[in-house]
């Protein structure tokens, strides 16, 4: 059944939705789409069917996908010059956040030219951002970031690898064309790490210590729908199991307006320092992030157990469940098992403090906090 509902973005939601795709683009009178991907996508035969799809229809779309799997601005430089020398009139974003960070990034670089990182939210470059940008059309095919509903993008420095965010309600896609189908034949580490990601949004945000009852609400209903999906769209998959984590996936982008914390301050340095793909690096921390966090968030630790349907409502049986799920979706338990040495323990430390997401944490993080949590987790 495919469905459709907004928030704010209009989300056209259900297996097969992606053929409404030509459709859309002749309605809105859209002549040359920019479609912005990664190269794994790109060879995907999903991926080759849609544009197949879109040449029936009459159209040539300009395909972009010369992007790294954490993108960097120089990326984003190369798609902005395809779409001006293709004469595009609208982007298409497909992908997991890799390419819908990048087509998002572009979209933002068609009418603001001066250097990228201007516009950098952590520095108040939001106010920037004054110009129209193109319409945007976004395809999710992993279960994951949910950058499809978002409206920032994270991009780092070619140089020095530091993360930055482009961020302004103008970044939200005018249409989410979420089809479970698209992830049918993700790799099930894919699936795992990914899934993880989307779990992490919502636990982070759900304890962030900004007040916002809404996402409050969305993050529980999310982590309900992967904790009951996440294992099976990984090790059995079915449309059932996929649509619910396509979902909650969504949902978890949503909520963490509200905030993110430790663990995501864990996993941008891994990505940072040894290139380490982001789900898998909030998968292996999540346990230790959140052993982290009980004390004093007791109560939110309850509300999570029950959403779980845990047999004790503590935070210590998170943390288990958190561990076993991690065994039964073949995501390790420590990260020397993923390329961290005790040798880059110094300099993880000193990029987590740096990082952008802990000052949403419920509870403070120091630097020698995040040291102990590494070496605890290595």
């Amino acid at each position: 059944m495919i469905s459709q509902f907004n928030f704010p973005t209009i989300i056209r939601f259900g297996a097969g939705v992606i053929k409404e795709l030509p459709a859309y683009l002749i309605k809105n009178g859209f002549k040359k789409p920019l479609i912005a991907t990664d190269p794994n996508v790109f060879e995907l035969p999903f991926f080759k069917a849609i544009i197949a799809d879109l040449q029936q229809a009459g159209f040539e779309p300009e395909i972009f996908y010369d992007i790294h799997k954490n993108p960097v601005k120089s990326d984003v430089y190369k798609g902005g010059d395809a779409y001006d020398n293709a004469n595009c009139d609208c982007i298409i974003g497909i992908g997991g956040g890799a390419g819908l960070d990048v087509a998002r990034a572009i979209a933002l670089r068609i009418n603001h030219r001066e250097d990228l990182f201007k516009y950098d939210d952590l520095i108040g470059g939001d106010v920037y951002i004054t110009n129209d940008v193109p319409v945007l059309i976004t395809i999710p095919t992993t279960a994951g970031t949910g950058s499809e509903v978002g409206r920032s993008a994270i991009i780092s420095d070619d140089e020095t690898h530091q993360k930055k965010i482009l961020f302004s309600p103008k970044l939200l896609a005018a249409i989410v064309f979420a089809d479970p189908m698209l992830t049918m034949e993700l790799p099930a580490f894919i699936t795992a790490a990914t899934g993880m990601d989307a779990l992490t949004h919502n636990m982070e945000a759900f304890l962030a210590k900004n007040y916002h009852p809404i996402c409050d609400g969305i993050a529980l209903e999310g982590i309900k729908l992967i904790s009951e999906s996440l294992e099976k769209a990984t090790n059995n998959p079915d449309i059932e199991s996929r649509s619910k984590m396509l979902l909650g996936s969504m949902m978890g982008a949503i909520a963490f307006q509200k905030g993110l914390g430790v663990v995501h301050s864990l996993a941008h340095p891994l990505s940072t320092l040894l290139d380490t793909h982001h789900g898998l690096a909030n998968a292996v921390n999540i346990p230790y992030g959140m052993r982290f966090n009980i004390e004093g968030n007791e109560e939110k630790f309850k509300r999570i157990a029950q959403t779980l349907e845990l047999k004790e409502h503590t935070g210590e049986a998170v943390v288990q469940y958190l561990f076993d799920l991690n065994t039964k979706i073949n995501i390790p338990h420590k990260l020397s098992e993923i390329g961290v040495k005790i040798e880059h323990i110094e300099t993880l430390a000193d990029l987590a403090l740096a990082d952008f997401a802990h000052p949403n944490n419920p509870k403070p993080v120091s630097r020698e906090d995040f040291k102990k949590l590494y070496l605890e987790a290595l």
